[in-house]
């Protein structure tokens, strides 16, 4: 199977990198690629920030048309947007402008009555605001979400006045009281990006654009396509395709508005796509306390405070966890469990379909890798994701 070779600043062994363990790495993803666990692969590594290893493998498309996974594949990563959102309230933070325990009424009056009341930004961060979790979190036949509130709203709006996609939202009430139980809520992170386009005084795709993709020079992450990052684009279905294709021919610019509500909410929960060496560039700035590049993204001690459990006793049951103690950061997850091998100091996220992004702040050690499920894998599997850190992890000398 051909393998890719993207942009590297030096050999693993020089920065103390045993790089047998790419060799490793590469034979796992042919494996399950040809399993049909995995379309295809892309990653990118890098260690005491020098990206050791960078490729790509397997098929670039879903869709049987013959596109190759390359190094510079643009993939839409999901819920990695998350850390992004709460990188950007942490710079709030820092600027004075938001506190942790505010409560989200100060910016969201919507959040004014009981029970929303009690709704701080910190339990937005961590997943314990108590409002309805995604759906499959739990193994419920009709889940409520605020999706689907959201979507009923709209369908009845009248098109007079602004439309209350926060009211619409929180309309079902909390699942569980505050603070009780970590419930994966994606809406929550919607609501955060609206927070930050009311503290921020501009829109919330535009903050995380101008304060943190430029400044780091992220080129190939954002929230639009433009008609090169399209024309890389990993296609899923289609219409994506062709959508695509309509912005590498310039018949439409890629920032056309979607049909029905989504356009009015802020993209904060899942909306970026990106490249596996852009994320690893991103990751850097925490893995070097902030800075990256002489660009600083955030300072030292606000990386110490989101790498930091933020969360006692709160039990996690999404998805049959039946995790009495979650271990949570700021906007990243910080498990230890038996399926991880890295540091304790290490914050991680994935995003649906699949993408991760780890981040080993004691190894200074840096991966990023999407591999989008094929049907060998019947949905979620944790082969490509926590054996493949296991894997990167191992070549630590």
């Amino acid at each position: 199977m051909e393998i890719f070779k993207g942009r590297t600043d030096c050999t693993p062994a020089e920065t103390g990198y045993d790089g047998s363990r790419i060799d490793k790495l590469n034979e796992r993803f042919e494996s399950m690629i040809e399993r049909r666990v995995i379309y295809g692969a892309e990653y990118c590594i890098s260690h005491k920030g020098k990206v050791i290893a960078h490729a790509a493998l397997g098929k670039g498309s879903m869709l049987g048309d013959g596109a190759l996974m390359k190094p510079d594949t643009v993939f839409r990563i999901a819920s990695l947007t998350k850390v992004f959102t709460a990188t950007a309230i942490m710079q709030l933070v820092e600027d004075g402008i938001v506190n942790l325990s505010d409560y989200v009424s100060k910016f969201l009056p919507q959040f004014k009555e009981k029970p929303f009341s009690d709704i701080r930004i910190i339990d937005l961060l961590t997943h314990t605001s108590g409002l309805y979790p995604d759906s499959g979190c739990f193994d419920e036949p009709l889940p409520t979400n605020s999706w689907s509130r959201i979507a009923d709203a709209y369908e009845s709006w009248d098109r007079q006045g602004e439309f209350d996609w926060v009211k619409a939202g929180i309309s079902a009430g909390l699942r569980r009281p505050v603070g009780k139980e970590w419930m994966y809520c994606s809406f929550g992170f919607c609501l955060l990006g609206e927070v930050i386009t009311r503290a921020g005084g501009v829109y919330a795709n535009d903050y995380i654009r101008n304060n943190i993709l430029r400044p780091l020079g992220l080129n190939d992450t954002d929230f639009r396509y433009n008609a090169d990052t399209a024309a890389r684009a990993f296609c899923g279905s289609g219409s994506f395709k062709e959508y695509m294709a309509s912005i590498v021919s310039g018949e439409r610019t890629g920032n056309e508005q979607e049909e029905g509500f989504y356009d009015l909410l802020p993209s904060t929960s899942g909306g970026l796509h990106s490249t596996a060496y852009d994320l690893v560039r991103f990751g850097n700035a925490y893995a070097f306390g902030g800075r990256f590049d002489g660009v600083r993204l955030l300072g030292r001690k606000t990386v110490e405070k989101m790498s930091t459990p933020q969360l006692s006793g709160v039990p996690d049951n999404c998805w049959g966890a039946r995790e009495p103690n979650r271990l949570y950061g700021i906007g990243f997850d910080i498990r230890r469990t038996p399926s991880f091998n890295y540091s304790d100091r290490t914050i991680m996220h994935e995003g649906a379909g699949a993408s991760s992004l780890d981040i080993d702040l004691d190894e200074q050690l840096v991966a990023a890798w999407f591999v989008p499920f094929d049907e060998g894998a019947g949905g979620w599997s944790a082969e490509p994701l926590y054996n493949v850190q296991n894997i990167i992890w191992s070549g630590l000398i």
